[in-house]
């Protein structure tokens, strides 16, 4: 899973990047201080992968992991190539979902673009520019498709007339993902990489003494905005991650009691990307390796054996499946066989989350 996090200089979008994945990106008080997007790698806390380890005292731990990419900051005109917007544009097309960082704090120090605090308005920005650079991409494609739709192409066709909507629809400034689509439609859509079409998580920076913040006019105010297009929003402060991402691991939970948080920014994002996205993880467990594989939910079986390797999906035979808390109830795996806990699942059997797997195969 690739994250873009994105939002205007100076909303402490780099700060927040930096500590959740102590990348160590330069966050300077001045626009653009990030041109190349700047990648951090982050493991996927798992207190079953945890537990398993526990158990199995493996050779290998290997959690999920989350790749978060900083993005340019970005500024009105970036659709027209204005600051480093053209840059900007072509790394969201690469992500799977955005993090779109929203400044709810005050801070006369830190210079704000547009002179003042306005989420609402920030979020406005951005979108305006995604949606004016969604549309030119929509009329190319229009205009390209005109020959396909005149030879009497039923898939051109479709996706013209699904273009036609699109335009109209982005036309309103409204973003795709927002739009009503049936099944058919999306499925032609996921071809086209639209900007507006990515998932979003607003993060509301607040400063540090404001957390929790859910109550802040500014954070209330980016709720509603976001309640429109079915958006979340997370609150979060980029220098309180910070000071985190700095403490080891007992003292980091003494510092989140003393906030009145039950966990941090990191962890809660993680838990609202894996949510947004529809994604769910199984895992494997022995002497040799602890791992946890991160899959779509919905997914069958085979195609979960194929996370692991494309023979394991080639030549499935059966997965020998077993629930976490019955495996952690029973100590051991054999013990959980010798209960009959251990299930024998074909090709049609869906994963669950937590679902602990042996898969069974033949090339």
């Amino acid at each position: 899973m690739k994250l873009g996090v994105v939002g205007l200089p100076n909303v402490g979008k780099s700060t927040l990047f930096n500590a959740i994945t102590r990348a160590g990106a330069e966050a300077a008080n001045y626009p653009f201080c990030t041109i190349e997007p700047n990648v951090g790698v982050v493991a996927v806390p798992d207190s079953r992968l945890d537990r398993l380890s526990e158990m199995y005292s493996p050779e290998k731990y290997t959690p999920a992991v989350i790749e978060f990419v900083d993005i340019a900051g970005l500024v009105k005109g970036a659709s027209r190539g204005e600051g480093l917007g053209n840059k900007f544009l072509s790394h969201i097309r690469e992500v799977d979902a955005v993090v779109h960082v929203v400044r709810c704090f005050e801070n006369g120090d830190i210079i704000h673009v547009e002179g003042s605090i306005d989420p609402v308005r920030d979020v406005d920005i951005i979108d305006l520019e995604l949606i004016l650079a969604d549309l030119e991409w929509v009329e190319k494609r229009l205009l390209k498709g005109v020959k396909q739709v005149r030879s009497g192409d039923k898939t051109a066709a479709a996706e013209s007339a699904l273009l036609e909507r699109m335009q109209a629809w982005l036309s309103q400034e409204k973003p795709v993902r927002a739009m009503e689509m049936d099944e058919g439609e999306r499925a032609l859509m996921k071809n086209m990489f639209l900007l507006t079409a990515k998932p979003v998580i607003y993060a509301a920076n607040v400063a540090e003494d404001a957390l929790p913040g859910e109550e802040l006019p500014a954070v209330l105010a980016l709720k509603e905005r976001a309640r429109k297009e079915g958006a979340s929003v997370m609150v979060v402060s980029a220098r309180i991650e910070e000071e985190l991402s700095q403490l080891e691991s007992g003292e980091r939970e003494l510092f989140l009691a003393e906030l009145g948080l039950e966990s941090s920014g990191l962890e809660r994002l993680i838990k609202a990307s894996y949510s947004l996205l529809g994604l769910i993880s199984f895992l494997t467990a022995g002497p040799k390796e602890v791992r946890a594989w991160t899959i779509v939910k919905g997914t069958k079986a085979p195609q979960a054996a194929g996370k692991i390797h494309s023979d394991f999906e080639r030549g499935f035979i059966r997965a020998e499946i077993v629930a976490f808390d019955d495996l952690i109830r029973c100590g051991s795996y054999n013990a959980a066989r010798e209960k009959g806990l251990v299930r024998s699942e074909g090709k049609d059997y869906v994963m669950n989350d937590g679902d602990i797997v042996l898969f069974r195969f033949n090339v």
